[in-house]
Formats: C-alpha cells, structure tokens, sequence
C-alpha cells in the first residue's frame, strides 16, 4: 500500500516537474493538456498491452514526455498502458460545442473524423490498428449506446464487418460536458479463468511477503497455524491449495524448511 501512495504523489511531482521543463516549453504541440501516472510494475494490476496507432499530436506528446523521464531516471523503463488512456475532447456539432469524456481508443476512433465524413469499419480498424474486439466495442459506445457522437449504418446494436460509420451532425444534449461510456463486454470461460489467473500471479508478491515477515517474526511454525495467520493478514480471498503453493516455492528458494521430524512444521531460515 505505501509505494501505491509513493506512486500517486511521486506522479504529482513529475507532471509537475515536467510542465516546467525544457521539453515542454519548447517541443509541446499545442492545444493539448496531458497528465501522466507512472505507476511501477508488480505493486499495481496488470493489464495485457494493446496496440493503438495514436494521433501525430498524441505521439509526439508521449515521446516528449519519455525523452524528460528517461532524462531524469536512467536505466528505468516506460511502457504505456494505452487500455487506461482517458481524454477530454472539445467537439463542435452543428447544434454546439461540447465536451466529450473519453476512453483514449474512443479519442483515436473520434479524431479520424477531422479528416473523413464517412468511414468504413475496416478504414477505422486499419487507421487505428486496435484489436478486433476492442474496436467493435468501442464503436459500440460510440455509435450504439446512449450518447451516440457516430452514426451506425445500417442501424443496429451490432457491429459488422461491413458496416460504415458516420459523424452524427445531429447530436444534441443539454449538458456541455458528457460522458461516453464504454460498452462492457461478457468475458468467455477461457477469459475469465486467464483473469483469474493474472490476478492471482500479481498477488504471489504479496503473499510471499506475509509468509516471509510472519516466520520471520515466530521463527518455528506449524502449518495450519501459518495458513490461519495468513488468512488474517491478506486482504483479498485466496484457496489454502494457493498458500501452499507459495510456501512450497519459498521452501526450494531457502527462505523455509520443515522440520526434520515433523513435517507439518516449518522452520524460517535466516
């Protein structure tokens, strides 16, 4: 929990920093506000990276941003997390100026429609490079659901392959910021157990870090004793069959062994 919290003020003091560097003064594009959370590997969830071909304006922003980083922290590594991208647009309708709250891939889809009137759905997959699933999903959100900034056709709640897309000149809505959400998609049995699965492996940290500072403290401990104490201190639900597996781990890399005559117990090892 204490570097999540370093994570957040540290990213406070970055933007900052990196507002009033060189960098930014002089190579920003302008008409474009951006604010970065730097958050390090294997203390927040991990996500699977997805591809995007991002906006010139939005590209040459990032690499301004990693060229002030890397100047900062050499020998760390910067690896964006676009699916977590949100962004504000300022969109002009023929009914009125609006600002529009957006997921970084509905930004992508949305400002392709600076250039075009129409576009197939097979011109926005090749332009932005998004993944199949995701881009039907987020025409979806934009086309399909309650804040329709794209018109769909033909009409429907589905996307198809041979579907055309649409700015929609008669958008209306009484409020001048709005938010488009995202269309939630039902994750398959194989998607859900890979989840599973990933939340489980960026939890192993935290639950070898408990079993570690508990033998550390109590030094000789038997086995159901451990699994209780461990069950107090984590905070997230977890199977005894899980626990074991990491106090198996712990014990091939000597941080524990049993005892030599009995083997419900184990014995830290300084």
């Amino acid at each position: 929990m204490l570097i999540l919290l370093q994570d957040i003020e540290l990213s406070k003091e970055i933007n900052e920093s990196f507002k009033q560097s060189s960098q930014a003064r002089t190579k920003l594009p302008s008409g474009i506000e951006m604010s970065v959370h730097v958050l390090t590997t294997g203390y927040w969830p991990t996500y699977p990276p997805m591809d995007v071909r991002l906006p010139h304006e939005l590209n040459v922003y990032q690499d301004i941003f990693k060229e002030f980083y890397l100047s900062k922290y050499s020998g760390r590594r910067l690896m964006w997390q676009n699916s977590l991208g949100h962004c504000v647009l300022k969109a002009e309708f023929p009914k009125g100026k609006k600002e529009l709250a957006v997921s970084l891939f509905q930004t992508v889809v949305l400002m392709l429609f600076n250039d075009a009137w129409k576009l197939s759905f097979q011109d926005i997959k090749d332009s932005t490079v998004i993944e199949d699933k995701e881009l039907r999903r987020t025409l979806q959100s934009l086309a399909c659901g309650k804040v329709r900034v794209l018109q769909k056709l033909p009409k429907g709640r589905e996307v198809q392959d041979d579907d055309s897309f649409m700015f929609n000149e008669e958008f209306n809505a009484p409020l001048y910021r709005i938010k488009v959400n995202a269309i939630q998609m039902k994750e398959t049995v194989e998607e859900n157990t890979s989840t599973t699965e990933r939340v489980f492996r960026d939890r192993q940290y935290q639950v070898d870090a408990a079993i570690v500072r508990i033998m550390k403290t109590r030094k000789v401990l038997s086995h159901t004793l451990l699994i209780t104490e461990l069950f107090q201190q984590l905070k997230f639900p977890i199977k005894p069959a899980d626990l074991k597996k990491r106090i198996e781990s712990l014990i091939d890399r000597e941080y524990l062994e049993r005892d030599k005559n009995n083997p419900q117990i184990y014995n830290y090892l300084a």
